[in-house]
């Protein structure tokens, strides 16, 4: 499914970007969400993973160097399809 996003618009590709994503609490999250990162976007990420007050969610951001629309797009959408993710921005 294509995204109708306006990515090429307002970035000069390419760029490095700020991705926050939130989801369950649990070690899988962020192993899953860093599996799809270096798949689509090889690099050294360390996130910094902060906890919700009740510790049932936690939610880090990751700067991530894309190369134009459709490689922010495909981040968004393959980080969205994880289980664990809640969400992404």
């Amino acid at each position: 499914m294509a995204l109708n996003t306006h990515f090429d618009e307002l970035l000069e590709f390419p760029c490095i970007l700020a991705f926050k994503v939130m989801g369950v609490n649990k070690p899988e999250l962020v192993i899953q969400v860093l599996e799809v990162v270096q798949r689509l976007a090889p690099g050294d990420y360390s996130p910094q993973i902060k906890p919700s007050s009740k510790g049932n969610y936690c939610a880090f951001s990751l700067s991530i160097k894309v190369t134009d629309k459709t490689h922010v797009e495909s981040i968004y959408t393959e980080l969205n399809q994880l289980e664990l993710v809640r969400h992404v921005l």
